[in-house]
């Protein structure tokens, strides 16, 4: 059994500050990752505040676009009502990768062996005296 840090530590989700900022605030909906979203109050331009509160660590990456149209005030409601359905050639939003093992390297990458394909003779080198 570990102590259960999650109330304390910003980046396991929220912290018991953010969770007593949230009272009386309004849950309009959560997206396929478990990520949940709040709106109340109003910011200093009048508009309504938003939150999303991370389902795990806190990155950014993991809100889907529909959700950061409504967090940045994009739409104005909620994205299940504001925005067409999803048609089928569309892929699902990915996390940034960066730092994991599913990180895009291109040939030539350290990782893939470091080794580049060979210049095919249409590249000439730039020098100053030419």
């Amino acid at each position: 059994m570990g102590i259960n840090l999650n109330p304390f530590t910003w980046w396991n989700g929220a912290t018991i500050g953010t969770w007593f900022g949230l009272r009386g605030k309004a849950q309009v909906g959560e997206d396929a990752l478990g990520n949940v979203y709040y709106e109340g109050g109003s910011d200093t331009a009048g508009r309504p505040r938003r939150w999303v509160i991370y389902a795990g660590a806190n990155d950014a990456s993991r809100v889907p676009p529909e959700w950061f149209s409504w967090l940045h005030h994009q739409i104005d409601d909620v994205p299940d009502r504001a925005l067409p359905p999803e048609r089928r050639w569309e892929k699902p939003a990915l996390p940034n990768l960066t730092g994991t093992a599913l990180a895009y390297r291109p040939s030539g990458a350290l990782e893939k062996g470091g080794r580049r394909a060979a210049a095919t003779g249409d590249y000439e080198a730039w020098s100053p005296e030419g």
